[in-house]
């Protein structure tokens, strides 16, 4: 594969180690996780160089452990002395390489207050705020179709090569294992599946009254407990999910991200829409089954090897507009066919 890259060409430092890298995803969770396969690839080509993350404080835990990143450094959004004090900690940090993979203005600004003298970003057509490329030293023209092998043509600019399988060096915090693993056991829970019915907006969602006929017959089906996760302001569409799924009783429950992690690593297999507990559950290894409507799933799909992804959008729905009514596509997929995918997806575990 090739990329053209705008810029001076890397020269590396001849003081072995002496490389400084700021990588800069500041949000959100699945988009992190398409992030982190690029990551994994700089680090396995820079063995002795410092590899810093800098990325929201909400979503610092999921990096923290993580064996591909020396130091995850939390970005305070809504304080400007946080914001201010993130900025000092960067450029104490003496980086000489930054890569911005969310172009964004913020972002990109990130990444340019850093004081790093190289700093990678897409070019102006493929970033997300086309005037973010004018803060970068070095312009790349991506490769590939799916987000995360976009993200891997920034990493190959900076020296990474492109792996055959993606790697997600990711630590489940001992901790919150620990706290998930007593509350299940409270609630006399065994083995389950995990059901996400959120989205961060409707369109992307499948209906939680299906997501209730689906606990209901898979109960029926099956030996294993469902459980029901949510996030901020999203208790009512798993309450919305019980009570379609009578007399079937899923258990909802709410976690820290810590918590979710250690959830999502020992479930069965997670069914949920394109969300950020879909790609994490994918990223820490977990069976998933993904439904897609109005976005593609070849673009934003779990990057991993045997997920299954259920479809039924035609070429003119993949639009990404962010509504709130449900998608016609997303309305097609139907409580059978959700049925004999996870089936098929817990008959390869056995």
């Amino acid at each position: 594969m090739t990329q053209a890259v705008c810029g001076p060409p890397m020269i590396e430092n001849s003081a072995k180690g002496a490389e400084r890298f700021l990588a800069v995803r500041l949000t959100a969770l699945g988009d992190i996780l398409h992030t982190l396969p690029a990551v994994a690839a700089l680090r396995a080509a820079h063995r002795n160089a410092r590899i810093d993350w800098v990325v929201e404080r909400k979503w610092a835990p999921v990096l923290e452990g993580s064996p591909a990143i020396d130091e995850v450094i939390p970005f305070e959004r809504r304080s400007l002395w946080g914001a201010a004090e993130c900025v000092q900690r960067l450029r104490r940090n003496r980086y000489t390489c930054a890569i911005d993979f969310q172009g964004l203005y913020k972002s990109s600004m990130l990444a340019a207050l850093s004081g790093a003298p190289r700093r990678i970003g897409f070019e102006r057509s493929c970033a997300r705020e086309p005037g973010a490329a004018m803060l970068y030293s070095e312009r790349v023209t991506p490769v590939g179709r799916h987000v995360a092998e976009l993200n891997y043509s920034l990493a190959e600019a900076a020296g990474a090569s492109r792996p055959v399988a993606p790697e997600y060096p990711l630590r489940v915090p001992a901790g919150g294992a620990a706290s998930i693993r007593a509350r299940l056991q409270e609630r006399g829970i065994g083995p389950y599946i995990v059901v996400g019915p959120a989205g961060s907006w409707g369109a992307k969602c499948w209906p939680p009254g299906r997501y209730g006929e689906f606990c209901r017959e898979f109960e029926n089906r099956s030996a294993l407990r469902v459980v029901v996760i949510h996030g901020p302001g999203e208790i009512s569409i798993a309450e919305e999910v019980c009570r379609a799924a009578a007399p079937a009783r899923p258990e909802i429950v709410k976690t820290t991200i810590e918590e979710l992690m250690g959830l999502l690593a020992h479930a069965k297999c997670l069914l949920a829409a394109d969300s950020g507990p879909l790609h994490l559950a994918a990223a820490l290894g977990t069976p998933v089954v993904g439904l897609y409507g109005p976005t593609d799933p070849a673009r934003n799909g779990p990057f991993v090897p045997g997920a299954i992804v259920l479809s039924q959008a035609r070429p003119e729905e993949i639009s990404y507009k962010r509504r709130d009514s449900f998608s016609p596509a997303m309305l097609r997929i139907t409580v059978e066919q959700v049925l004999t995918a996870v089936d098929s997806c817990l008959r390869h575990q056995a």
